[in-house]
């Protein structure tokens, strides 16, 4: 049997492509918001992070009406980083809107989330967005997205699959790219008529797998999945069974149960197979956990999340400074929240050290690390973080390490600068083509030559590029990539920096603090331009003397101090370094504080 009345679809994209705009239009259109009311830009988008930087972090649901008709909507993030969040959500639909930018088209993570989404055999509908973009190539975008789908090896149904035009942002769709439409009426009916309504097998014992999980300070975790078999009613005995099969099943009750009804979470006493649900009530449910009738426990397969890339040891803070700004500062605090992180980001993996007070970290990218940074510092939480490290394999007695496929948009004079930095950095020319007066250029290139790059690449084609990568495959070590050619300014001793250190240590090179910063020996307080690192003293004062000379009293001119980002301040960071965070400040510092006993180890390593 199939529940006709309903529709589970996810929406996948590659990053800025306009997922969360649809998502608002559909909400708008399908009726989730009264007449007087004006919903908020990007809807969906709530957390704080996610407002700030215009990026989907989190995978969200949503349901609207269309008729007669439910449609379960997943707004799912679309930076590869947080693409563990897209691998797990698909399992609940059964079928995807692929969202393509009619300029930009097909993108490295559209690639990714789509090869899985056909994997699973979804039925695909194909959206070009943002058709009304002065520099929209809407043909040339048909032919990519057909390419896209040969070399994934679609099956022949999924190349006739349905391809939309749509607006995002002025809430229109058509199925004819030379006809504008007036509303998404197109987009709810090819929902409807080409996305299957979900099989249903309601008199079978219940099944239903968790693919997220919600946290509520009242209520606990909510654990969020598709109903596979069966009816399940409020406080109702279940059993949770893991798929791996190392705990037993572990007795439990329904508490509460909630349906999605646009952006709110409806209570219900039942639902039936085919159903999204979130369910309150058990205290250690975690993704891919199958909550089953005790009559008949039996998991269900939860699909593989792709390993992490990249690692880096987050660690108590022990600088001068330490525990003076921020509310979590032991090792506790700091592993009991890692641990928390895991239970929601399956995508995340957590390793003890051979300290007591140092975790390695390992996650999908930069991004998806430092966005788990700034979320901890928001929360009160004082740590430091090391050098982002890559993941390396042993496939067949060889060493392997990531290797990303990476898409450049830059313009085309700035070509030869991006081709030659790439190329220093061990990447690989995969194909290069013209797109007007702009050149889209393909790189395989290793995972660790991407790091520190991004501040390079806008410098290089004076902010206009764009650039994105998604890991692509594992690779034999393709050798040494210098990491930085500049060297650190340190911090000689400790105190508060002063203007007239500050105004000599500028020579040296460009500086991160201004006067009136405190400082301690062994803080990283500006960038030399050569390899090697020059101490500075920047608490030194002028000395008073009665004695006036002509021109000594004139105002010293200090260069406006460089602020980076909390993503600039790990690009930044050599070996030998760490990167102190604090819910107010984010400093650099060398591993060794002690300047003697730093260059003894220097010596040492020679």
């Amino acid at each position: 049997m199939k529940n006709t009345d309903l529709r589970n679809i996810a929406i996948i994209a590659h990053v800025d492509h306009g997922k969360t705009t649809l998502v608002d239009e559909m909400l708008k259109q399908g009726g989730a918001f009264r007449e007087n009311q004006t919903p908020v830009d990007r809807v969906m988008d709530s957390n704080d992070l996610e407002r700030e930087r215009g990026i989907t972090i989190l995978a969200k649901n949503t349901a609207i009406r269309y008729g007669d008709i439910k449609i379960n909507i997943v707004d799912t993030p679309g930076h590869a980083d947080f693409g563990g969040e897209v691998e797990r959500i698909l399992k609940m639909v059964n079928g995807v809107i692929l969202l393509v930018d009619a300029a930009e088209g097909p993108m490295p993570q559209t690639r990714f989330v789509l090869s899985k989404a056909l994997e699973l055999g979804h039925k695909v509908i194909v959206v070009v967005n943002k058709i009304d973009r002065p520099d929209q190539r809407i043909a040339e975008v048909q032919d990519e997205v057909l390419d896209l789908l040969i070399s994934l090896d679609a099956t022949d149904e999924q190349l006739e699959s349905p391809m939309l035009f749509c607006s995002a942002r002025r809430g229109i769709a058509s199925a004819d790219p030379d006809q504008e439409g007036t509303d998404l009426r197109p987009l709810f009916d090819t929902i409807v008529d080409y996305i299957p309504a979900p099989e249903t097998e309601t008199e079978e014992p219940l099944q239903l797998l968790v693919s997220a999980i919600d946290y509520n300070e009242f209520v606990g975790r909510i654990a969020i999945g598709r109903i596979e078999k069966g009816t399940i009613r409020q406080n109702q005995e279940i059993v949770v069974c893991n798929y791996h099969g190392n705990t037993a099943p572990k007795k439990a009750k329904a508490v509460t149960l909630y349906e999605f009804e646009g952006l709110a979470r409806v209570p219900v006493t039942e639902s039936s197979a085919g159903n999204i649900i979130a369910l309150s009530g058990i205290s250690d449910i975690t993704i891919g956990d199958t909550i089953c009738d005790p009559a008949k426990p039996e998991a269900l397969p939860f699909v593989k999340i792709s390993a992490p890339t990249m690692e880096m040891t987050f660690s108590v803070n022990d600088s001068p400074f330490a525990g003076k700004e921020g509310k979590f500062v032991t090792s506790r605090n700091l592993s009991d929240r890692l641990m928390r992180e895991t239970l929601k980001d399956v995508s995340l993996r957590i390793t003890p050290t051979d300290t007591t007070d140092a975790f390695n970290v390992a996650g999908r990218g930069e991004m998806h690390l430092s966005i788990l940074i700034e979320t901890m510092r928001r929360e009160g939480y004082e740590f430091q973080v090391s050098t982002p490290r890559v993941l390396y394999q042993e496939i067949d007695g060889v060493l392997c390490e990531p290797i990303e496929r990476m898409v450049l948009d830059v313009p085309e004079n700035c070509v030869g600068a991006v081709i030659e930095k790439l190329g220093a950095r061990k990447g690989d020319l995969v194909e290069m083509h013209p797109t007007g007066d702009r050149m889209k250029i393909e790189f395989l290139i290793p995972a660790r030559g991407l790091f520190g790059y991004r501040n390079e690449f806008m410098t290089d084609t004076k902010g206009e590029g764009i650039m994105a990568s998604v890991f692509d495959s594992y690779a034999p070590v393709k050798g040494e990539i210098s990491r930085r050619n500049t060297g650190s300014l340190v911090a000689f001793e400790s105190g508060e920096a002063a203007a007239y250190g500050l105004f000599n240590a500028q020579d040296r090179g460009p500086l991160f603090i201004t006067p009136g910063t405190a400082v301690y020996a062994g803080m990283v307080v500006g960038m030399s331009p050569k390899s090697e690192d020059i101490s500075v003293n920047v608490c030194k004062k002028k000395q008073m003397t009665n004695m006036r000379a002509a021109g000594s009293d004139e105002a010293l001119r200090l260069s406006p101090p460089r602020v980076f980002s909390l993503e600039q301040c790990l690009e930044f960071l050599a070996d030998d370094e760490l990167l102190e965070v604090t819910p107010e400040n984010l400093r650099l510092r060398k591993k060794i504080l002690d300047h003697s006993l730093r260059m003894k180890a220097l010596k040492g390593n020679h």
